[in-house]
């Protein structure tokens, strides 16, 4: 059962944010019926004015609610998304983690692959759903409206509950932790843009729900609540929804068992602490095996200790609470009069927790597991790091915090950015020019290079602060990066984090593919000896994987789902600021592997009829933006 969920489908009601489904079975001989499934939803993007943390904002939300609606599929199941925008925004909805084999269209990155839908336009995302069992989630890929445009994505096993490699929960709750800003979206974006990273979340939430400090009537809210029965174990579908924000979860007198990952089954492993990053999805069991009464639950934001710059300390709390053999006049427990009980808090500057946990996380032998790529046939050490670039297209300039210079972030010093000549989405560019290898839609692809251009202490801290020291490390280029790979190439990456600037960790998400984490570490990779940590026998696979900080993951994934996808550090700042690239994978040699033909209801990119902000095409070089090549 599915603690929030009535069917398996939304209403779709033209211009009504209502709650129905339609799901369509063709049936077919010897296969049953949830193999055939067609699961349609309609999302109706608008405006909403909401009120949390004593302030009335008006938010861009999905059928008029946060978190937006829920779908859940049965594996094997074709998803049909009628996206109808009567917002006025520009919007695009990805399908995080889905793997959309031959369906890259569907992938809903803005002039990647797909023009923006516009507003008071629609356009309908279809895809199968094959291979994956787990939590994933759906969520905005335009600017900054992941805050609120977001949801779950629940994938059940084509067999039924019963077929869970875990013990069978008696209640699944989707449970999404995000961020409340009560600024305008549209301004958070520009201010990144041009340079400007000093906005804060208002609060966190969990579900879209505050607790304290805001309780602007006098009487305090509860916020997110589970209500559990001694005895009963509950799965919980975390999701970290977040722009800005890794977190730390824990129940007070309650452990966790990590089950699964990005819809990957892993071994079994129990906690007291769940460390999930943006992007990431964690299922979990929690047994209500404590004594009845009201437990905290907690959620407290990560920050990197100094000399990275610090901010605010933030977390959210939600309760856990025991339903009790008798109810009071309201329905609820009998312990509503008795003192939660609070959790030790994680230090918000623990940064050794998460990466315990994550190197924790190992694949469970199941029969979906895909087999571990023992050689790779392409290799590539990428540093993640901030600079630099001139404003306005000046060849020098001062650095270190200079107005003559705008902050960005890199991928081995490229920092991505698509050139304002580019008039079409690099899917449709690519698909009509698969013949063109140097170039996409008339534009020279930059070659992501195997290596970084210079080599220096990685981990050295005395380059956070400013100073002549880092300045000589900024300078980045600007550039529309990626790799093209020929289909079925075995790719492996090692992304090494860096103190130049900041410190801090990388959720790096790759779009159409899951990848293997062979390995992880502190320090700087040195392949001489760190090949021989890699678990080439069951590591964990992963749609988003955690770069520690001051040190490095080594992964690989196989390409071979045909289309143009994006990779970036799913961070909003550092997306926006360029931490991305595009990895283009070619068709292969059967007709199974090559890419269709684009939808028809395809939306088109219409460069004259936009409003300004609306060209806030991140990271691409428009109206609004000061970033040049």
């Amino acid at each position: 059962m599915l603690g929030t969920m009535k069917s398996r489908g939304v209403p779709v009601v033209p211009a009504v944010a209502a709650a129905a489904a339609i799901i369509l079975f063709v049936f077919t001989a010897g296969q049953p019926a949830a193999t055939a499934a067609i699961v349609e939803h309609t999302f109706i993007v608008s405006q909403v004015n909401m009120t949390r943390s004593c302030k009335e904002t008006l938010v861009t939300v999905v059928n008029g609610q946060l978190p937006g609606p829920a779908i859940e599929v049965t594996e094997g199941d074709s998803l049909s998304v009628h996206v109808v925008n009567n917002s006025p925004y520009n919007i695009t909805i990805h399908w995080h983690g889905v793997k959309q084999r031959l369906s890259c269209w569907a992938d809903g990155v803005p002039m990647i692959t797909q023009c923006p839908i516009r507003p008071n336009h629609n356009f309908t995302y279809r895809f199968d759903v094959a291979g994956q069992e787990g939590t994933l989630w759906w969520h905005a890929h335009f600017g900054c409206f992941r805050a609120t445009l977001h949801g779950a994505l629940i994938i059940r096993p084509r067999h039924g509950a019963s077929s869970y490699p875990f013990p069978k929960p008696h209640v699944e709750i989707p449970m999404i932790i995000g961020e409340w800003w009560d600024m305008d979206l549209v301004q958070l974006e520009r201010n990144m843009v041009d340079g400007d990273f000093r906005d804060n979340p208002t609060a966190m939430t969990i579900n879209g729900q505050l607790r304290d400090p805001f309780n602007c009537s006098g009487i305090v809210k509860d916020g997110f609540v589970l209500d559990v029965e001694s005895g009963m174990t509950y799965l919980l579908r975390l999701i970290n929804a977040a722009l800005f924000t890794e977190f730390y979860l824990k129940i007070a007198g309650h452990k966790f068992t990590v089950v699964a990952s990005d819809a990957n089954y892993v071994n079994p492993y129990t906690t007291d602490t769940i460390a999930i990053a943006p992007g990431e999805t964690m299922d979990v069991l929690v047994v209500a095996d404590a004594p009845p009464g009201k437990y905290y639950m907690v959620a407290v934001a990560l920050q990197t200790p100094k000399p990275d710059q610090q901010l605010p300390f933030f977390m959210t709390s939600g309760m856990v609470q025991y339903r009790s053999g008798h109810s009071h006049n309201n329905g609820t427990t009998g312990h509503h009069n008795v003192a939660p009980v609070v959790p030790e808090l994680p230090d918000q500057h623990d940064t050794i927790t998460t990466y315990y946990f994550h190197g924790n996380l190992t694949s469970l032998r199941h029969p979906r597991r895909p087999q571990v790529p023992v050689h790779a046939d392409e290799y590539f050490f990428i540093t993640l790091s901030d600079g630099s670039i001139c404003r306005h297209g000046r060849q020098s300039c001062k650095r270190s915090g200079s107005n003559e210079s705008i902050l960005v972030a890199a991928m081995n010093n490229v920092s991505f950015q698509l050139p304002a000549s580019v008039a079409a989405p690099l899917l449709e560019a690519h698909y009509y020019h698969r013949n063109n290898t140097a170039s996409i839609g008339g534009v020279d692809l930059y070659m992501l290079p195997n290596s970084p251009p210079r080599v220096f202490n990685f981990t050295d801290l005395s380059l956070v602060p400013s100073g002549p020291k880092e300045a000589q490390l900024e300078a980045t280029k600007k550039r529309m990066v990626g790799r093209r790979f020929r289909h079925g190439t075995t790719v492996e990456v090692v992304f090494q984090n860096t103190a130049l600037m900041q410190t801090g960790s990388h959720p790096m998400h790759l779009h159409g593919h899951d990848v293997f984490v062979l390995a992880q570490d502190h320090g700087i990779y040195d392949p001489a000896k760190d090949v021989a940590k890699y678990n080439l026998v069951d590591p964990p696979v992963k749609n988003t994987v955690v770069v520690p900080r001051l040190g490095w993951v080594a992964l690989r994934f196989v390409a071979d789902n045909p289309g143009v996808w994006y990779v970036h550090c799913h961070f909003d700042f550092h997306m926006i600021m360029g931490m991305a690239a595009v990895f283009i994978v070619d068709d292969g040699p059967t007709v199974a592997s090559i890419l269709p033909p684009p939808p028809d209801d395809l939306p088109n990119c219409n460069h004259g009829d936009s409003h300004a902000s609306n060209e806030l095409l991140y990271p691409h070089e428009g109206k609004g933006s000061v970033l040049q090549s």
